[in-house]
């Protein structure tokens, strides 16, 4: 991304995202998504690394819902600092718990990257906690609906 690109993104997640709350939701998911396709970079074994880039593939599918999640929130509440508004409440848990669960696949994820020898289950421990972060983006989406 070049410099007036990244400039007009900024542009329009302030506009769109505020400066708060919401902005920090979202850029917390990002860092982690980030974080997880780093990891990727040093998979050497085939069949653990095609486990973790399917992945990697419906985490990012989840960008886009994370996105919409903030957008609307910061519609209805705005956001420019930390407070978190008590009508949306559950929605900002469910969204952090999400970011912090993606910090966390993306270590399980560095773990199996780091392990000696074949890993005989694969990528199982990585799916587990990717699961969690699936249903906490979910969890906003509906608790979004509700209030």
């Amino acid at each position: 991304m070049g410099f007036f690109t990244a400039a007009r993104q900024g542009r329009k997640d302030d506009a769109e995202l505020g400066k708060g709350l919401w902005r920090r939701a979202h850029d917390r998911f990002h860092r982690g998504l980030d974080r997880y396709h780093q990891v990727l970079e040093g998979v050497e074994d085939e069949q653990l690394y095609g486990e973790l880039v399917e992945i990697a593939n419906q985490l990012a599918g989840l960008s886009g819902r994370v996105r919409e999640i903030c957008v609307e929130a910061q519609r209805r509440s705005p956001s420019d600092g930390l407070d978190i508004p008590h009508a949306l409440s559950g929605v900002h848990r469910s969204l952090s718990k999400a970011g912090n669960s993606l910090a966390a696949t993306a270590e399980a994820a560095a773990m199996l990257r780091l392990a000696v020898g074949p890993v005989p289950v694969g990528a199982a421990s990585v799916w587990r906690r990717a699961e969690t972060v699936f249903e906490q983006v979910a969890d906003a989406e509906r608790l979004l609906s509700e209030s």
